[in-house]
């Protein structure tokens, strides 16, 4: 394990944001997919929401450039459960979406545990994504089109809430608990191990200060 590599890593996720999701309604064209998980992790989203057709998440490895190793994306079935859950966790919900009650996307208070609700590319956001928001939101247009690519839509936003979120401090402490925080730290350094760590229903081993881990774990040996 290089010294720059986990600089850079506990760099990272000293600056990951639980509480800030996105969340994603059907949008399945791999390079949005991917462009979209790339904004996620330069403004430091730690979990992203995938509501995609038969559970397969089609990321463009060209264009991720390695953002979905990055991101955790959880996966859902249907769009309403989806709001739900991250609402059971006090988390508002944010549809980029254009109706009567939208508000300026700059107006909302992104350092509250907030997601962002992104629609599909021709359609935009489901009617049942938009009815089970919290609150809808538009980027507002001077041009003559009507919107913006949803992946563009998504880093406008992201970068706002980033903005927010360094003008409040949120950046500058580490936010996720430790335990989280050592897992994922394993998982970047280490993935291989951590995928045969799981099939074995073993735990990660301690890293030491190289980030190496401390004791063979007998998934390496296998």
């Amino acid at each position: 394990m290089t010294a720059h590599r986990l600089n850079r890593c506990r760099a990272a996720l000293d600056r990951r944001q639980p509480d800030l999701r996105v969340l994603m309604d059907g949008v399945h064209k791999p390079h949005n997919l991917s462009a979209i998980l790339r904004t996620c992790d330069a403004v430091g989203v730690f979990q992203a929401h995938a509501v995609v057709p038969r559970g397969n998440l089609a990321i463009h490895r060209h264009c991720a450039a390695g953002a979905g190793q990055w991101v955790e994306t959880v996966l859902h079935d249907e769009v309403t459960a989806a709001v739900r859950s991250l609402q059971s966790e006090g988390v508002r919900v944010y549809a980029a979406h254009w109706s009567p009650r939208a508000v300026d996307f700059r107006d909302v208070d992104y350092t509250a545990p907030t997601a962002v609700l992104m629609g599909a590319e021709l359609w935009g956001v489901s009617d049942a994504g938009a009815a089970a928001a919290d609150g809808h939101i538009s980027v507002p247009m001077a041009g003559l089109v009507e919107s913006l690519n949803v992946s563009v839509a998504a880093a406008v936003i992201l970068f706002e809430a980033q903005r927010q979120r360094q003008a409040a401090g949120f950046y500058d402490q580490v936010r996720l608990d430790p335990e989280r925080y050592r897992r994922t730290l394993f998982e970047w350094l280490h993935p291989r191990l951590a995928a045969r760590c799981r099939e074995l229903g073993e735990a990660y081993p301690a890293l030491d200060a190289d980030g190496d881990p401390i004791r063979s774990a007998s998934a390496a040996d296998n």
